[in-house]
């Protein structure tokens, strides 16, 4: 079967060896994987079987490298809605639906709450109608977990809950996925 070379992201590393980011997986296209390659800003650790071609070159597509020069990761993420659903392991934090997701003020912004990662929950939309705006007392509504600001650390540990849909072979010995984690 062939595959064309868009089908063979290079896994990131970071110059110690850990990927970039667990989720979303840090990985290049094959093309930016060839030219950190050429402009020797990587190491090539693993390949796949297969080459790309050029009038004057020929080389087996890079599946892992790792970066030269190490990249000190943020010590917080910066607050997304796609990272508030992962801190939340993707389920509504009142009734644990992973159905139809919002977000929700815990003191809703009429009240004076602030969008930060310690007044916002992941809730489904019928939990979020429900509650509305009012103060979780008054809507007998209290988040499963309080929401809090997470480091960068754990999100990556509640991301490798989740592992991506594809992986390489070669890319086994780099990750280190929690498959008895509950997402």
């Amino acid at each position: 079967m062939y595959l064309k070379p868009e089908k063979y992201p290079a896994l990131v590393l970071n110059a110690d060896f850990r990927p970039l980011s667990y989720f979303p997986l840090s990985v290049w296209p094959w093309q930016e994987a060839v030219k950190a390659a050429y402009l020797e800003r990587v190491n090539i650790i693993q390949f796949y079987d297969r080459q790309v071609s050029s009038p004057s070159l020929s080389m087996q597509l890079p599946s892992v490298i790792a970066l030269k020069e190490y990249i000190r990761p943020a010590a917080y993420p910066a607050f997304t809605r796609f990272n508030l659903f992962l801190r939340d392991r993707f389920r509504c934090q009142y009734c644990g639906s992973t159905e139809d997701l919002t977000f929700d003020h815990v003191i809703p912004r009429r009240a004076g709450g602030r969008t930060t990662w310690e007044n916002v929950v992941a809730a489904c939309a019928p939990c979020n109608i429900r509650k509305g705006g009012r103060m979780p007392a008054r809507a007998q509504m209290h988040p499963r977990r309080a929401p809090m600001r997470p480091t960068v650390h754990q999100l990556n540990d509640v991301g490798r809950s989740f592992p991506p849909n594809y992986l390489h072979d070669s890319w086994r010995d780099y990750l280190y996925w929690d498959t008895e984690l509950e997402p």
